[in-house]
């Protein structure tokens, strides 16, 4: 039986508390992955403990730290800390993030920059802050984009804008720091996370939005998370040793569709 193995791989994973980054967490810890999160919840919020919980479950070691990773200090010294605490770092999973949904002509500068530095900068500042560990230990990066950055919407502005810079900073990861370190992105459609589930009870009549939001993707469903986490912990493993500076759009057969029926 063909199964993907990441025994005594230490993995970084931002954002690692709830929805893509809770599901990649915990689909890598099943693969045997050590996982090291974080996130702007506290070490002691319920979120923090349970992220803990669901990896330790599969037998492997967690750890989880609150971190902005706007910052570059805190990154930083958030790396040191991980290289101490397991004495290495395999692979990066570069996934928080949050949607900065507006118009552009509404945008301000401060809009523009936190979203910038939440969205974009961060995948670099934390690549950068791993790359000597990651070059030694010929690693992978895994940057999260969004199928924003190939197909978007109205008023979904400067966020789409950040996540197809994600695209560029792939190829432009994997052209330099290979062959070392392999660099690829994964762009996720409509998954079902605790986001998502609050853009539909925003509306009027949730149930008929889940239902239009159904009927425009060709599988019929919306994606899971483990589904997420299962296709990173694949591209983290060495069947993929073929794959880099290139991301890969999830999204259900959602670009394929010409119209809307």
């Amino acid at each position: 039986m063909l199964s993907i193995d990441l025994q005594g791989k230490t993995a970084i994973v931002t954002g690692s508390t709830q929805g893509i980054g809770l599901g990649i967490a915990t689909m890598m810890s099943r693969a045997g992955c050590t996982i090291a999160g974080c996130g702007l919840d506290s070490e002691d919020s319920p979120e923090a403990m349970n992220f803990v919980q669901q990896v330790q479950q599969y037998g492997q070691k967690a750890y989880y730290q609150q971190l902005d990773v706007k910052s570059k200090e805190e990154i930083n010294a958030f790396v040191t800390t991980i290289i101490r605490h397991f004495g290495k770092i395999d692979l990066l999973i570069s996934n928080a993030g949050a949607n900065r949904f507006g118009a552009p002509e509404n945008c301000g500068i401060d809009q523009w920059e936190e979203n910038m530095d939440l969205n974009l900068k961060s995948h670099w500042l934390i690549s950068k802050a791993c790359y000597t560990q990651l070059k030694k230990n010929n690693g992978t990066i895994l940057l999260m984009s969004s199928n924003h950055a190939y197909a978007t919407l109205p008023n979904c502005f400067p966020y789409n804008v950040a996540k197809a810079g994600i695209t560029g900073m792939v190829k432009a990861l994997a052209v330099q720091w290979g062959p070392e370190i392999r660099v690829v992105g994964l762009a996720p459609g409509f998954v079902r996370t605790e986001g998502g589930e609050a853009w539909f009870e925003s509306f009027p009549d949730p149930q008929k939005k889940r239902l239009d939001v159904l009927r425009i993707h060709p599988v019929g469903k919306l994606g899971a998370v483990e589904e997420v986490g299962a296709f990173t912990a694949f591209l983290c493993s060495e069947y993929a040793g073929f794959i880099t500076g290139v991301t890969y759009l999830m999204d259900g057969g959602r670009s394929a569709v010409m119209q809307d029926l």
